[in-house]
């Protein structure tokens, strides 16, 4: 049985991740970034929300410190999250990743922007750009203006950014009203 052609963005996404190079991808559990996960997860042989290389950790500031140490062994690392999560990962982005100069490819599937159901993710969501300027963590954003392929293109070269600058880079995915629904 082969598994279902994941929605356009997703895969796109996905490819993006794998073509950055990723030896290992985390990913925090959520509704929103699922295609993505499931469409890496299928991608590298594995099932059920994991695969040799594709697994799930509890927090974001947990995937920051075990994605983001894969430079130290030589391997480079990807995280995949909800934006709203910085608030979580702040602190492992800026004093462990950033400062030691540690290159990491974070995907966030963007909240609060148009067609956002939930009131309350607007308050946070809504600053995750600029407060990721504001501590220096190099971002690129992508809509719905742009097709798949340039998500795919977006992800792979944000990655190559990382490895280049040895930093940790963002790409800000909002995913609303892409491939039929709201991710």
């Amino acid at each position: 049985m082969t598994s279902p052609e994941p929605p356009a963005y997703a895969g796109a996404v996905a490819r993006g991740l794998w073509d950055a190079g990723a030896d290992l991808i985390g990913y925090v559990p959520s509704a929103s970034v699922a295609p993505v996960i499931d469409a890496l997860v299928a991608a590298d042989g594995g099932a059920r929300g994991s695969s040799a290389r594709v697994f799930p950790l509890s927090r974001e500031e947990e995937a920051m410190g075990v994605l983001g140490a894969l430079p130290l062994a030589g391997g480079f690392g990807a995280v995949v999250m909800q934006d709203n999560g910085f608030g979580n990962a702040l602190t492992a982005l800026t004093t462990f990743n950033a400062a030691y100069h540690l290159p990491l490819l974070v995907v966030a599937n963007t909240r609060g922007g148009l067609g956002e159901y939930n009131s309350m993710i607007h308050t946070f969501g809504q600053h995750v750009p600029g407060l990721l300027d504001r501590v220096g963590l190099r971002t690129f954003e992508l809509d719905r203006r742009s097709g798949p392929e340039d998500w795919h293109a977006v992800v792979a070269e944000a990655g190559a950014h990382a490895r280049m600058t040895f930093r940790p880079v963002v790409v800000l995915a909002h995913f609303w009203a892409t491939d039929g629904r709201g991710a």
